[in-house]
């Protein structure tokens, strides 16, 4: 611990609340990653708390009150964090779904069946927006990671994650409306 007085003193220039910032990193890291319950997620809840700090203008508060202030920009950084990553789950798209399911075996009837199935889901992407295919196709077909299709879109990721999921909902009701004809 840091002798009385020594608190107000610039660490290398940097103003007292990134200084406490700074100095706190391994309990503000403990912090985040309790209510994240992932240590990288911590460290990027930490990282926009040096951000946010950063940017701010000039801080009088006591040692005591920047520690807790710091806390709490971290805190609920943390919880934002958490609230964002539980809704990404929720939504997520299920790559266990029954347009996965490889054949068991392969003869002239399943062969005839898979390929009219995937003339359905072709049908069926074909009534899809533009976008909404081509996010679908790449990650599904393709491989390709949500945050690249996002990027090459100009979109955010969870945009590109809900396309893929109305996709693959779209998709299912075409094949189920067919079989019920």
């Amino acid at each position: 611990m840091q002798e009385s007085g020594t608190h107000d003193l610039p660490l290398n220039g940097f103003p007292s609340l990134l200084q406490t910032l700074i100095t706190n990193r391994s309990g503000l890291l403990k912090t985040a990653a309790r209510i994240t319950g992932c240590h990288s997620r911590a460290e990027d809840v930490v990282q926009d708390a040096f951000l946010r700090v950063s940017s701010m203008k000039a801080d009088t508060l006591p040692f005591n009150a920047r520690l807790n202030y710091i806390f709490r920009i971290v805190r609920n950084l943390a919880i934002d964090h958490y609230r964002k990553q539980s809704m990404e789950q929720r939504y997520f798209v299920n790559d266990e779904h029954n347009l996965n399911a490889a054949p068991q075996f392969a003869n002239p009837e399943s062969i005839n069946v898979d390929r009219q199935t995937l003339g359905k889901v072709d049908s069926a992407l074909a009534q899809l927006p533009e976008r909404t295919r081509y996010a679908f196709v790449m990650y599904r077909v393709h491989g390709k990671p949500q945050k690249d299709i996002a990027a090459e879109l100009g979109v955010s990721p969870t945009l590109v994650n809900f396309m893929i999921r109305d996709a693959l909902t779209h998709c299912t009701n075409y094949i189920e409306a067919c079989q019920g004809h």
